[in-house]
């Protein structure tokens, strides 16, 4: 048995498959991958890595597993999920996937091919473990699978536990004893028991706050789509391909980037933190469904159609389009006088959030400040965009800065 000294769930006990698992080359890779990637340039503290999260999802799947009173080969094929769930990520975390997916077709949790073989593969076979079945319990399948990646899982208490405890922004902090100690299966679904409603609706709450705030803050999402272009850069140049790279850690990627020519420039800038700043920053009702509905060449068109318009080079604009807001929490199970409810249909606070989510939803153009507001004087026209005064010039934060200024 392994004790560990955890900054957030203070000793974690590891032993089983899990000890042994957990000085594999994959496991060990989590080390050099930052849990929050480019936030760092927002919030300096912010350098906790995959593998701490790892150990704390662990944690908390191996506390849930004795609530339940879930024994044996099933508990041991779950705490075996709960360390391996992240082992599929790529450098920078989340910052960089959807270009290794569209390469690859694959994302972070589909794991089947990468636990199937070496030794990871090897000691789960030798635990009598199989490693299909761990990975499906990554990607959620099954009763089970619902506490390694559901709406009520271990994973998402820890990160944002953790990720608030690294940044310092308060808004993450949840009850996760009690959200564990209220777990129950009903009819094969994971519930909170009864009288939990306001245990369920702090986990919506808290990531709810936690993305304008951390996740999506305007500064991370800059870096985010400049590591981005440099990423796509390098695969088009050849410097390395997609499955390569997605095995990488950071350290090594950005020492990729660095020696490409093609990504270079990025890379001291983002070393420098020398970044875009923002030329638009639209709300969701003043952006058009074509350039919302845009596949991934379309909106490299529009970038171009923008560039030639305000007269710059292609590579001086950057159009980010999140995804429309989702709340995947609103669908979490509680019990309500005897009867499992989704917690949208008893909680008059998920409306609202739903609302908060959309107002804070914002289309980012993005260009270096010399060519900025050229750029953001192209990119209404050209876009298409239906605003007033939604052209924003970046601010250092002084002592009047709005939160959501902070760390421009």
């Amino acid at each position: 048995m392994a004790t560990i000294k955890d900054s957030v769930h203070d000793h974690i006990e590891v032993g089983g498959v899990a000890e042994k698992l957990l000085d594999t080359p994959p496991v060990q890779r989590l080390r050099r991958i930052n849990q929050l990637g480019t936030v760092r340039m927002v919030y300096p503290s912010a350098n906790h890595t995959r593998f701490e999260h790892s150990l704390g999802v662990f944690h908390l799947a191996d506390r849930a597993l004795d609530h339940l009173g879930i024994e044996g080969q099933q508990a041991e094929r779950v705490r075996a999920a709960a360390l391996l769930h992240d082992i599929g990520h790529s450098p920078y975390s989340h910052n960089i996937e959807s270009v290794i997916y569209r390469e690859t077709g694959t994302y972070h949790d589909e794991v089947h091919g990468l636990i199937g073989r070496g030794q990871v593969a090897e000691i789960l076979t030798e635990e009598g473990l199989n490693p299909d079945r761990i990975a499906d319990l990554i990607a959620g399948d099954g009763e089970l699978g619902q506490l390694v990646s559901g709406e009520l899982d271990v994973d998402r208490m820890d990160y944002l536990v953790r990720d608030a405890h690294h940044t310092g922004a308060p808004y993450g902090t949840i009850d996760h004893e009690r959200l564990i100690r209220e777990l129950r299966f009903v009819d094969g679904t994971l519930v909170l028991d009864e009288g939990n409603v306001q245990a369920a609706e702090s986990l919506l709450l808290a990531r709810a706050l936690m993305n304008p705030t951390v996740y999506q803050h305007h500064v991370a999402r800059i870096a985010k789509a400049m590591l981005r272009r440099a990423t796509e850069r390098t695969l088009e140049a050849g410097a390395a391909d997609a499955e390569t790279i997605r095995r990488m850690d950071d350290h090594g990627f950005h020492a990729l980037l660095r020696d490409c020519e093609e990504s270079a420039e990025y890379a001291r800038m983002l070393d420098e933190r020398r970044l875009y700043k923002r030329s638009i920053w639209a709300e969701l009702d003043a952006v058009p469904d074509a350039v919302l509905d845009a596949d991934h060449e379309q909106r490299r068109e529009l970038e171009r159609e923008v560039a030639a318009e305000a007269g710059v080079d292609p590579s001086a604009v950057i159009l980010d389009v999140p995804s429309e807001p989702s709340m995947t929490e609103s669908t979490s199970r509680v019990l309500v006088n005897g009867e499992v409810r989704r917690l949208g249909e008893q909680s008059t606070l998920v409306s609202a959030i739903r609302q908060a989510q959309q107002d804070q939803w914002r289309l980012g153009v993005y260009a270096p400040e010399a060519e900025s507001d050229r750029v953001g004087e192209a990119a209404v026209r050209t876009l298409d965009l239906d605003i007033e005064g939604t052209r924003i010039r970046d601010t250092r934060p002084g002592i009047n800065a709005t939160l959501d200024e902070f760390g421009g």
